[in-house]
């Protein structure tokens, strides 16, 4: 009993993990190109709470970091009468496939996983929800019947431990059918947005630049950003972080900036005027709907549960034909 096709498209899947304040990023890096799948792909998108339960310890906080993240993609575009958009914690099937596929992983495999192994390292006791992490995320994957997961180049291994779990259940299970979709990568170019350090921008190394703050703390967290100190006429060379900024927003800004830096009469506190001004038009109408969606939590619930429901229906088809396969009613 191979997997039923839900749509004539190819299914992509997207977990987002709320932790902290989404910030540019998170837009540049992921939302923006992510959305963009929805014109070719049948799109899923959840909300991680329980994958950030390894780490967060504080009710309240998870609570608002999963609606500050359902605002935010909403506010950014996503649609979710055409993706759907839901919470994981309220679909129950991917713990009980958790389960299934965790009987088709060996603990090896588990202790090669890079955030046991990064736990590791740093001298910590890590808990067993990280241990037990590519199972859960595998589970996420496969339940869906999902044809492509979006990873940049050196993400793709991250992939390699859900395709061996499923390709294992299939072999013991399938009698040559493929019970489980086998998922394949979706190789894309990985934006590497510098954060105000001109490290990458990471909600751990707290450099980043939030995506809805106000106006005028928007322009002055910009204004900060360390760059050349050449004089005002002298030509300079158009890099660091605050061009590559600008060129991942806006390239038909950040060439006209280029230009004008290589011409010399034009500083980098022009250069900073204009990167404010180029994302606050983009971000302004996003601003306005983020703080009308974050003011309404029930409205948030009610979209979250009703995308929960269409999950679930792909859900229970994935879990019959498990349950069938392994001997269970």
């Amino acid at each position: 009993m191979p997997p039923a096709a839900m749509t004539e498209r190819p299914t992509s899947l997207t977990g987002i993990k709320p932790t902290n304040e989404p910030h540019l990023g998170n837009y540049l890096g992921a939302i923006r190109p992510a959305l963009g799948l929805s014109a070719t792909y049948d799109t899923f998108y959840f909300i991680a709470d329980y994958h950030a339960l390894t780490m967060v310890r504080d009710r309240e906080a998870m609570r608002k970091s999963v609606y500050d993240v359902a605002a935010t993609w909403l506010a950014c575009g996503l649609d979710p009468s055409a993706t759907t958009f839901f919470r994981q914690s309220d679909v129950p099937e991917v713990f009980e496939l958790a389960w299934v596929l965790s009987c088709m992983v060996a603990t090896g495999q588990l202790e090669r996983g890079h955030s046991y192994k990064d736990a590791l390292a740093k001298g910590e006791a890590p808990n067993a929800g990280i241990f037990n992490y590519p199972v859960l995320m595998a589970a996420d994957i496969v339940l869906y019947d999902t044809n492509v997961v979006p990873v940049g180049k050196d993400q793709k291994q991250h992939l390699e431990l859900t395709r061996d779990m499923a390709t294992r259940f299939n072999h013991l299970f399938g009698a040559g059918e493929e019970l489980l979709v086998v998922p394949e990568p979706l190789i894309g170019e990985a934006q590497l947005v510098p954060g105000l350090d001109g490290h990458k921008m990471s909600k751990s190394r707290g450099n980043g630049i939030v995506l809805f703050w106000p106006q005028k703390k928007l322009r002055k967290t910009i204004m900060k950003i360390v760059t050349g100190s050449e004089p005002l006429e002298a030509p300079k060379e158009p890099a660091g972080t605050l061009f590559e900024l600008t060129r991942l927003l806006t390239p038909h800004v950040a060439d006209e900036m280029a230009e004008r830096l290589r011409a010399g009469g034009y500083g980098w506190g022009h250069a900073k005027q204009d990167f404010f001004e180029a994302l606050d038009a983009e971000l302004a109408p996003m601003r306005e709907r983020y703080e009308a969606l974050r003011a309404d939590e029930p409205a948030l619930d009610a979209m979250l549960a009703e995308g929960a429901e269409r999950a679930r229906v792909r859900a229970r088809q994935t879990m019959t034909r498990v349950r069938h396969a392994i001997g269970m009613r």
